[in-house]
């Protein structure tokens, strides 16, 4: 069985990526506003830092209270909107149960969504003529494309249908040429339809949830989930470790290839969202 290894994928893409940027002749600005002190959303916008450190971008971390109103979020995002050193903006998600995801998304001027979010740019992706790919489907391409996994009239399956993963994935696929089935939680018989699939991409937020029972022989697997879950003890302490949406060690038996969680898709949706980043400094 393959691993398909995200972190190896996105250290081969990284120096290309940089010599892009060099070659552009400045730093691409991306602008990423969080609201609140969520720790998870902290440790992604880290990330996100310390990759464009790495690749000659540049971030610009805008913080908010979790009290922040809608109406003061819209003047900031007005501001980065007609700055022109911004080339891109991102809001880290979740936002707080009072401000509505996509009323705040959609502020964003779709020329810097390189997140891919605004109704704008899905429907672009939705016509054939994406503008930005929305990072992780961009990223599952890039990874099946590093290891050499065709595409074009294999029968896949994406689970989940969320607006920030499984549709977005679901249309990037089907404009490579694949056959693409989408299940939700509303289909009846998901394990005969996974059955069937050459390559099944799971992002459903149920952790370790899909077993080797939704699986033929031989198909490909990439898991998109990343769930923290309560792992062994230590000195009678519940120890946290994150999982995906794949029950991994049992997937493994029967799949010809795996994304690994962590380390399949999250590191290439960082890589993909600084690739849109660049291509969004192009047409500014």
């Amino acid at each position: 069985m393959i691993i398909l290894d995200g972190k190896a994928t996105r250290d081969a893409h990284t120096d290309k990526l940089k010599k892009d940027i060099e070659n552009i002749g400045f730093s691409p600005t991306l602008a990423i506003i969080q609201v609140g002190d969520n720790p998870d959303s902290t440790l992604y916008i880290e990330q996100k830092k310390k990759f464009a450190l790495k690749i000659g971008a540049t971030v610009q971390h805008v913080r908010f209270s979790e009290s922040v109103t809608f109406d003061e979020l819209e003047d900031e995002i007005k501001k980065l909107n007609i700055n022109d050193s911004i080339s891109g903006i991102i809001v880290q998600l979740p936002l707080p149960k009072h401000l509505n995801r996509e009323d705040v998304i959609s502020l964003i001027d779709s020329k810097k969504d390189v997140d891919g979010l605004t109704d704008e740019n899905q429907k672009l992706l939705t016509e054939s003529r994406p503008r930005f790919i929305p990072a992780t489907a961009r990223g599952i391409l890039s990874l099946l494309d590093f290891y050499n996994i065709d595409i074009e009239g294999k029968n896949i399956v994406v689970l989940g249908r969320s607006r920030l993963v499984g549709s977005p994935t679901a249309l990037a696929l089907l404009h490579r040429g694949g056959k693409v089935s989408v299940c939700h939680s509303k289909t009846t018989n998901t394990r005969e339809i996974t059955k069937g699939a050459d390559i099944v991409v799971v992002a459903i937020g149920k952790p370790e949830f899909i077993d080797a029972s939704y699986i033929k022989k031989g198909a490909v697997v990439v898991d998109v989930g990343i769930n923290t879950v309560l792992g062994p003890l230590d000195d009678e302490i519940p120890q946290r470790k994150v999982v995906g949406d794949v029950l991994f060690f049992e997937v493994a038996k029967v799949a010809g290839a795996l994304s690994p969680v962590p380390g399949g898709v999250g590191p290439m949706t960082v890589l993909s969202l600084f690739e849109n980043l660049l291509d969004a400094s192009k047409t500014a």
